[in-house]
């Protein structure tokens, strides 16, 4: 009994967590309004046992555009270029991990991942000091990342120019024709701290002084994606996703 406590417990303020008072509100109605159907149709569901999800009934699937276009983008990047392996430096890890299944990843971090399945190997190392030699990357992505660097938030320490120190340790380690996958929040360029850093999309380039862009795609306020377009397309969004390809010639 006091096992199912503590779950019952846990369950609850798992739920209230991920939601604000006024869905709380909105919505546990319905869910005891449920759960009383439940029962009365011959279902069995113990008090004990519940765990309320709510929000969930939607009349379209809900995601998060920049990181559902971002994963679409660079996958389809990689099944492109074909590279014989790759690295990546903070970026989603789901997405990674399904990258993994076709292209073998090295997945590096600040704060190391421990997993273990194939095709993915998990290393620490830091943004702003990697241990990769100079030139040594033909194949690297960091999405939705250096908007972070230096503002403290995963545990960093603070530093005003860690995201133009990230960019140059990026720059640093592209090998001769190799590529950069990056994107990041674009739009009226500013410092939300300790959340993200927000990018211009035009001088974004400016921080990559040894690679030429490639191509560049966004999402912008609405959510809606644009595959083909030039940085200056997202000037006008507050925050958007930009994504960048880089591409060191010589």
């Amino acid at each position: 009994m006091l096992r199912k406590n503590k779950n019952l417990i846990k369950n609850w303020i798992t739920s209230l967590n991920l939601h604000s008072f006024f869905i709380c509100l909105l919505y546990f109605p319905s869910y005891f309004l449920d759960w009383r159907r439940f029962v009365a149709l011959g279902g069995k569901a113990s008090f004990l046992d519940s765990y309320p999800c709510l929000g969930d009934k939607t009349s379209q699937t809900s995601f998060d555009p920049h990181y559902f276009y971002q994963a679409a983008w660079l996958s389809r990047k990689l099944a492109s270029s074909k590279p014989h392996n790759h690295v990546d430096i903070g970026s989603d890890i789901k997405t990674i991990n399904v990258l993994s299944a076709f292209v073998p990843v090295e997945f590096l971090d600040f704060r190391p991942l421990n997993v273990n399945i194939s095709g993915l190997t998990c290393l620490g190392d830091d943004l702003l000091n990697l241990s990769r030699t100079s030139r040594s990357i033909s194949s690297l992505s960091c999405m939705h990342v250096i908007e972070h660097v230096g503002l403290g938030r995963y545990g960093d320490p603070i530093t005003p120019t860690g995201s133009l120190q990230a960019a140059k340790e990026l720059e640093r380690v592209i090998s001769p024709g190799g590529r950069l996958y990056i994107s990041v929040p674009v739009g009226e360029e500013k410092v939300c701290f300790n959340a993200h850093r927000i990018f211009d999309p035009v001088k974004f380039i400016d921080m990559f002084p040894e690679l030429d862009l490639e191509s560049f795609s966004f999402v912008d306020d609405l959510g809606n994606y644009f595959e083909k377009a030039e940085p200056l397309d997202a000037a006008d969004n507050s925050y958007a996703c930009g994504m960048y390809v880089f591409v060191r010639k010589s």
